[in-house]
């Protein structure tokens, strides 16, 4: 790391402790740059908020050494089961879906695809879990921390704050600023930072309750149970939701109102009669310790950036949580920045490297908040199949169950709309496909990627630049299994090639540079006793991939080449702006 003048009080501040602001402030911590991370708060996540945690989302944890913990406290993949469809849980079900990649017919597909599994990790978990390695690792966090302004100039910014508890206003002088806080972003504003879209275009609201759902819970496994009946009918989506955020005993109601009428009722009272008509039990008593109202939004930043400041998370992209796309893309939009502002701070890259953060992020922000917005509108189909066709006839559960022509159309149009609903609850896609293209990914000779499958919910695996790194099994010295994933350094490129491509190898070790390193799959550290390597790698043994810190592939050769060690000099002086 450069050496820091005194007139820096840390090389980065982040505004924000959520899952964008903790994972920048571990993932900095852990590259050895000082974080200073304040939150308005005198503590984290008070409500469950987002809680599926998807596969990229886990390997990020897993590179930050934090996955074990992170499973450990969470709901396990195993539990996360299929997503019903019922008039209430006691009442008759109407259908189920077979979620996050947990049914037959995909769970071959998830587990091939990452070394990890998805995990259900509510918010007020994660971020401790988060805060507490980055504080580990040296990350200062000051709460009840309140951000006021911020001026920047060629060097710096320096960040106006005010202790909430005292009054006190200070200034903190730092390199740069990470703006997130949220989706009413102070520091965004600030910057010049603007969405685009559409806010409040929909509303729900979620009440928080405790009570003890296990006898109904026991014979099907689901923390998501969407409830279709007369008293769920309202809103957008026009079903009831309950999730659970503890199997089976901590829960969340949701249900939708009229955005255009006002705000809504959310006495304990109304919340109590929901959640009896969700459960199918009217002497259920709820222990309820909190509603509240929820906007639906459908907007995105088109920059995330401006000079020296950075956003990430809800502060540009704003979404409902349909496809539990809020808390991984966040963490994703952490992990991009880390490396970069790393890299500029160590001197191993132009200051040109930053604006990869907005050319790769932003359009991928905007991909997941029109997907997200795009399944809430799909519910439409479920109310469809079971409208009565004309009035007085049958409706509901009664039309599915009939032995009649109308509840054959019915059964046969429901299934069809389970089947597009795999792009919301089977989505690997969406998660997996994120591709990048900036000055930090060199793809000048590659052909435009097409895709085989719905790109939203199928992978699509590849080495192409730009992509992410896949998955394969590997084993090391030891005879221990690891993925390729695990070759990859946080804090450094790496070059794979295999074993006819020691020329790569030699190359790397003759340039010399701290922040590059090879290895070569094949050699005793990573057997590729399976050769799933040397099916998926898509160049010859002898060609090179480079891996970017955070995973993804930035260039790559098919074969060796006369002068490797001046060809990836080049490329690197490219990737990092020097």
């Amino acid at each position: 790391m450069t050496a820091r003048s005194e007139h820096f009080d840390a090389d980065v501040l982040i505004v924000g402790t959520g899952p964008m602001g903790a994972t920048a402030a571990l993932a900095l911590a852990t590259y050895g740059v000082s974080v200073i991370s304040i939150s308005r708060k005198n503590w984290l996540a008070d409500s469950p908020r987002a809680h599926v945690t998807n596969l990229r989302a886990m390997e990020v944890l897993r590179a930050l050494g934090v996955e074990e913990r992170a499973l450990a406290l969470a709901t396990p993949w195993e539990l996360m089961g299929d997503t019903t469809f019922t008039t209430s849980l006691a009442g008759p079900e109407i259908a189920r879906i077979a979620s996050f990649g947990l049914g037959p017919r995909r769970y071959g597909e998830y587990r091939a695809a990452s070394p990890c599994t998805m995990a259900d990790l509510p918010q007020p978990l994660l971020e401790p879990l988060l805060v507490d390695a980055a504080a580990s690792r040296g990350a200062v966090f000051a709460f009840s921390t309140l951000y006021r302004s911020h001026e920047q100039d060629a060097t710096g910014v320096t960040v106006v704050l005010e202790d909430r508890t005292s009054g006190h206003v200070s200034r903190r002088r730092v390199r740069y600023l990470i703006g997130a806080d949220g989706a009413r972003s102070q520091v965004a504003d600030d910057a010049g930072i603007s969405l685009v879209g559409q806010m409040r275009r929909g509303g729900t609201v979620y009440a928080q309750f405790s009570g003890d759902l296990s006898a109904r819970m026991n014979h099907r496994s689901s923390i998501l149970t969407w409830i279709v009946n007369e008293t769920a009918a309202v809103g957008e989506i026009g079903l009831g939701l309950l999730r659970a955020v503890r199997p089976w005993d901590r829960w969340i109601a949701g249900w939708g109102f009229d955005v255009e009428a006002g705000e809504p009722d959310v006495s304990h009272d109304v919340a109590r009669a929901r959640i009896r008509s969700y459960v199918g039990d009217p002497d259920f008593e709820p222990e309820i310790t909190a509603v509240n109202p929820w906007y639906v939004n459908e907007a995105w930043a088109p920059v995330y950036s401006s000079g020296r400041v950075f956003c990430g998370g809800d502060a540009v992209h704003r979404h409902p949580p349909s496809n539990g796309l809020g808390s991984n893309t966040s963490v994703q939009d952490a992990y991009n920045l880390a490396w970069k502002i790393a890299f500029v701070l160590r001197g191993y890259a132009g200051p040109e490297l930053l604006d990869s953060y907005s050319d790769e992020r932003s359009p991928i922000g905007e991909q997941v908040v029109r997907r997200a917005n795009q399944s809430r509108r799909e519910y439409a189909g479920v109310h469809v199949a079971l409208a009565a066709d004309q009035p007085g006839s049958l409706a509901g559960a009664a039309k599915l169950t009939a032995p009649t022509p109308a509840g054959a159309r019915a059964r046969e149009l429901l299934a069809s709309v389970l089947d597009l609903k795999d792009n919301e609850y089977n989505a690997l896609g969406v998660e997996m496909n994120q591709r990048y293209a900036s000055n930090a990914v060199h793809d000048l000779d590659e052909a435009p990627e097409v895709f085989q499958r719905d790109r939203d919910v199928f992978a699509q695996h590849t080495t192409r630049p730009g992509a992410k790194l896949p998955h394969a099994w590997l084993v090391d010295a030891s005879g221990n299994r690891i993925s390729t994933l695990d070759l990859v350094d946080g804090e450094r490129f790496t070059l794979l090639t295999g074993p006819s491509g020691q020329g790569w190898a030699d190359a790397v070790l003759s340039l010399g540079l701290p922040y590059l390193r090879a290895t070569v799959i094949g050699s005793s550290n990573a057997q590729d006793l399976w050769f799933d390597w040397s099916r998926i790698r898509e160049v010859a043994e002898d060609g090179a991939i480079l891996v970017r810190p955070d995973g993804y592939i930035a260039w790559r050769s098919n074969g060796a080449v006369p002068s490797s060690r001046r060809t990836l000099g080049e490329v690197l002086a490219r990737l990092l702006s020097q």
